[in-house]
């Protein structure tokens, strides 16, 4: 009698734990393993009209990836859930020389993509320079910039924060010691 006791409890144990499972892999946006169709109408039904549209935040990959867009200047989160996109800003590689480094930024959220050295030899390519960051197809290794967990401040700027150059001198001049860029 104990043993069918035991058994039976170990049966709803294993199936409460599938459950818990299914839910947790659609709480982090996959779909349901189980009954997938009651899960994907609710959600999918779009609101009647914007002013229909609920003001609390829902756990939705649209809005996952509207985290990113709301922190572009002038670009404005659409209440229906699309992420907006800005056609009028457009990224920019800006390369700036010294007599030592040769670097490469680009606007997209101020990263340091290349940084060759120009007094040092590479050890395996001798008719080349010597490379510490570089994002190319044979490697990806970059300096990025930006803040994290600014829940609730959507002005903080991250790795991805498109951002513009001011104008201004790209090469280190006879007597300067620095050069400096400026990305707003």
């Amino acid at each position: 009698m104990n043993d069918i006791r035991r058994t039976i409890l170990w049966v709803v144990f294993g199936f409460s734990m599938v459950l818990l499972w299914d839910q947790w892999q659609v709480y982090n946006g996959h779909k349901a393993t189980f009954f997938p169709a009651s899960v994907q109408s609710g959600a999918s039904a779009p609101p009647a009209s914007p002013a229909a549209a609920s003001t609390v935040p829902m756990a939705t990959p649209a809005v996952a990836a509207q985290v990113g867009a709301q922190s572009v200047p002038g670009v404005a989160p659409d209440p229906l859930g699309a992420v907006p996109s800005a056609p009028s800003l457009a990224r920019e590689r800006i390369v700036v020389t010294t007599d030592v480094f040769k670097l490469t930024f680009d606007t997209d959220g101020g990263s340091l993509l290349r940084t060759e050295f120009l007094q040092h030899i590479d050890m395996e390519n001798k008719s080349r320079n010597f490379v510490l960051l570089d994002d190319s197809k044979e490697r990806v290794y970059l300096a990025q910039t930006g803040l994290i967990g600014a829940t609730g401040a959507p002005s903080l700027p991250t790795h991805k924060t498109l951002m513009t150059a001011l104008p201004g001198e790209r090469k280190l001049q006879a007597g300067q010691n620095e050069v400096e860029i400026k990305l707003r």
